[in-house]
This record gives C-alpha cells, sequence and structure tokens, in this order.
C-alpha cells in the first residue's frame, strides 16, 4: 500500500475500460476529453479490443509499449487523419486486462467510476452475470458493488433478447446504459463529430465536462426536439 502523505491528494481516477465491440474511435474520444478536462484515467483495453484496434487503426496495442501505442491511437481522428489534441498521457495508468490482481479489482481502490466504451454484447454479458472473467468485467463489478457511476456504451446491433435483458439487469443495478446512437441535429459535418457526439453523451452520463458537440437550445417559434 502507498497511504497518501500529509499534503497529498489522493488520485481518483476514471477507469476506462476498451471492449471488443467496433468502435474504438469512441474509447480515443472519451480518453482525449478526459485528459482534456484534467481528469486521471485507468485504462484497461481488453484481448478481444486489441484484434478490432488492429482492424480499425492498424495499431498493434502492446502491453510492453502502450505508452507509445496509446499515443499514436489518440493522435489521430476517426478517418485516421492527424488529430490536432496535443497527447500528455502522465495522467494515464494503464493495467493489462489479465491482471485480476491491479488496482481496479478491488472496491479500497479509489475511483470516481467506470466508462466502457465501446461495450461488446459478449461484455454486457459478463458484467450482467457478474462473471469477472477478466479485469475489464472484474472493475466494472466492483464498480456497481461500491456505488460509484458505470457508463456502458453498447455499440452492437441488433440486439436480441437476452442481450436486452442483460442490459436491463444493469438498469437495475444503477448502471447507465448509452447506446452508440450519433445524432445528426448538432451539425456534424466529418465522421469525427459523429464519433465526438456519442462520446460526448458518455461524459454527460458521467457528468464530466467537455466541449465534444454542440448542444441543442431549441427553437425559437415553439419547435421543440429532444434526444
Amino acid at each position: 500500500m502507498n497511504p497518501v502523505k500529509p499534503g497529498e491528494t489522493r488520485r481518483t481516477p476514471w477507469i476506462v475500460g476498451v471492449s471488443g465491440a467496433s468502435g474504438t474511435p469512441y474509447a480515443a474520444s472519451v480518453l482525449r476529453a478526459l485528459l482534456a478536462a484534467g481528469e486521471s484515467v485507468d485504462l484497461i483495453v481488453s484481448r478481444a479490443s486489441r484484434l478490432t484496434l488492429l482492424d480499425e487503426t492498424g495499431i498493434a496495442f502492446r502491453d510492453a509499449h502502450w505508452r507509445d501505442d496509446l499515443r499514436q491511437w489518440l493522435s489521430r481522428g476517426a478517418d485516421g487523419k492527424p488529430d490536432t489534441f496535443a497527447v500528455d498521457l502522465g495522467a494515464v495508468r494503464y493495467w493489462p486486462a489479465g491482471d485480476l490482481s491491479a488496482g481496479p479489482s478491488s472496491g479500497s481502490y479509489p475511483s470516481k467510476g467506470m466508462l466502457i466504451v465501446p461495450a461488446s454484447t459478449a461484455g454486457v454479458a459478463g458484467v450482467a452475470l457478474g462473471l469477472s472473467k477478466d479485469l475489464l468485467q472484474r472493475a466494472a463489478s466492483v464498480t456497481l458493488k461500491e456505488g460509484r457511476p458505470l457508463v456502458v456504451a453498447v455499440r452492437e446491433t441488433p440486439l436480441n433478447g437476452q442481450t436486452l435483458r442483460h442490459l436491463v439487469t444493469l438498469d437495475d443495478a444503477g448502471a447507465t446504459v448509452v447506446p452508440a446512437s450519433p445524432a445528426f441535429y448538432a451539425g456534424a459535418t466529418h465522421i469525427q463529430d459523429l464519433v465526438d457526439f456519442v462520446a460526448g453523451r458518455v461524459l454527460d452520463a458521467a457528468g464530466v465536462e467537455h466541449r465534444l458537440y454542440r448542444r441543442w437550445e431549441g427553437e425559437l417559434g415553439g419547435g421543440s426536439r429532444a434526444d
């Protein structure tokens, strides 16, 4: 243990879990926004998500070189072009998905909550059933039992009845389910705008300030629209 010394501030991160569903640009947008907001991040990348990341970005995420690989991942947009975000990974701590003795596996480990983005249906099932097959699922179970915010950005489609029941189970347990459904009223002109909208809705559910999309403020003349 490393007790907090007098005058020190305890590090209290957001845990970000990346599962194997398509949608790694959503995770990159969330991570960039958390760091831009001055938040600390604990990152868990599942084994299945590494294959998806390789398919979607060409990046082979490796435990031994996670910092270089994460910097490369966050420095490009959803279209593969360079992003203008200046990547500072000093606030990021990485935990291998197979490490069930990692900090986030325990309820005594401090965190603000957890964001699973994107969330696969297999990951949803594992968390809903309390399987704890890897650190991502275990950290999510811990987040729920400790009463901390858990946001699940499920991306796969269509959703069968079993997955829908798992999502209801998570909702009943206190999680917030955010389908990865981009909206078009915010004036999107690029694919990154649509990605940022979903990432912004994930952060809205967590209560984290961001500037990822233009918010709806109503229409003059009586028109109304709600998301």
